[in-house]
């Protein structure tokens, strides 16, 4: 169990708080990064393009002109794909790309992200992060003149209604819930902040 220190919103030293180490201290893994990073691209791609082949081209029933004699190559139909306007041969068609690897790689993944971060020092455990009201001027303020951040994934309880909308309108910061913490989003931002209740959750659904 590894040992981290919990601060308030001025950084400075509340408690500690202690983690297990197959979580928050495990290797790096390049090749579960790309796998469950491939699968979060892949997955928005909404699979809709299409294009008419021959079949689907209208026109081209009757033979633009007869088999032999006019000096020309023979044709069969207009809608042929070498024909400007016909069929595309071998187009795209409409298709779901779905990708999912085990959930041991998906976790792996996660794992490896956290324990990143916390071998850079660049994950920051606060004991609460309440605010008055839904003000992104308010969260803005704490997090850059308080806790010196430019930019950082912060993870707290969805029930932190005020923290969540104050936070999702910066265009540096993104705030999730733990349930809702993902690969991308931790590698996208080179800081988080994570309450003490939240972390725990972490810890208990990757363990």
């Amino acid at each position: 169990m590894a040992k981290f220190d919990v601060v308030d919103l001025d950084l400075k030293k509340v408690s500690e708080l202690e983690l297990s180490d197959e979580i928050f201290g495990a290797k790096p893994n390049a090749h579960l990064f790309y796998e469950v990073a491939k699968m979060q691209q892949v997955n928005r791609r909404r699979g809709t393009v299409a294009v008419k082949n021959t079949s689907l081209v209208s026109g081209g029933g009757k033979k633009p002109w007869k088999q032999k004699g006019t000096g020309r190559a023979r044709q069969g139909s207009i809608r042929a794909s070498h024909w400007v306007g016909g069929g595309k041969a071998m187009g795209p068609k409409p298709r779901d790309y779905f990708y999912r690897p085990p959930k041991k790689v998906r976790r792996g993944a996660l794992r490896a992200a956290l324990s990143l971060r916390a071998q850079e020092k660049t994950l920051i455990i606060l004991d609460g992060f309440k605010l008055d009201a839904a003000k992104s001027k308010q969260a803005f303020d704490v997090l850059t003149r308080r806790l010196k951040l430019a930019g950082a994934l912060v993870i707290d309880a969805k029930d932190n209604i005020n923290l969540h909308r104050s936070v999702r309108n910066l265009a540096k910061f993104d705030v999730l819930p733990p349930e809702g913490l993902n690969l991308e989003s931790v590698l996208r931002h080179k800081h988080l902040v994570v309450t003490s209740a939240a972390i725990k959750a972490i810890e208990g659904a990757l363990s």
